[in-house]
């Protein structure tokens, strides 16, 4: 069951592209019409059946200009455009607020904001990585790289060293928290609201935090 959309998808667009310039705004948008064909295509027929020129011919564009968005078809799965937004909100908050208390506070209310349009993608993203494990391998690696944009974050805020293993491992435990929340949502067929969910999944981390 979806979510009545509470913005349209200009209003995210928006939303991502707030600090971005005019030459960057009109590639993000340009890259999400490309994912949404994908994703439409995804859901009708499959991921492994659809091919790039089905993607291209969707979007009204030429195969060589989706390749210069996303340089593989498991791109579309992988990458998203969130990790800056994520970034932005973080720097904004005090510094001696707790990585946990920075993260809800950063990362909740931009999430209803995309789920509410992007929903239906979220979910069929996800039903891929279950359902392919060479697209799921690929999400792992994507992941260190929001591992590595967080700890810069936190390592700048608070003058922590990126090699201090405490801080890394609350950002590991923070990062498999929100995959294994966002995975329990998708086999649910997405029918539990995700930012419930993950507000119980980082009570969760902050209590083992504690003990």
């Amino acid at each position: 069951m979806t979510s009545a959309p509470l913005h349209d998808s200009a209003g995210i667009e928006e939303l991502l592209g707030a600090s971005l310039g005019l030459r960057e705004r009109k590639k993000l948008k340009t890259r999400r019409a490309i994912r949404a064909a994908a994703f439409r295509r995804f859901a009708e027929q499959g991921y492994e059946a659809t091919t790039i020129d089905q993607i291209a011919g969707d979007a009204d564009i030429s195969p060589s200009t989706f390749f210069r968005y996303f340089p593989t078809k498991e791109d579309l799965v992988i990458r998203d455009d969130y990790d800056p937004l994520l970034e932005s909100a973080l720097r904004a908050r005090p510094a001696n607020e707790s990585l946990v208390e920075s993260i809800r506070h950063a990362m909740m209310e931009p999430l209803r904001e995309i789920i509410a349009v992007d929903h239906d993608d979220m979910l069929t993203r996800m039903r891929i990585l279950i359902d392919n494990p060479v697209v799921n391998a690929r999400n792992q690696a994507e992941m260190h790289r929001t591992r590595d944009m967080l700890l810069n974050v936190f390592c700048e805020r608070n003058g922590r060293s990126p090699e201090d293993l405490e801080l890394r491992v609350q950002i590991a435990a923070f990062l498999a928290a929100t995959f294994e929340t966002i995975l329990y949502w998708a086999q649910r067929d997405g029918q539990d609201d995700i930012v419930t969910l993950l507000e119980q999944a980082l009570d969760a981390v902050a209590k083992g935090f504690n003990h």
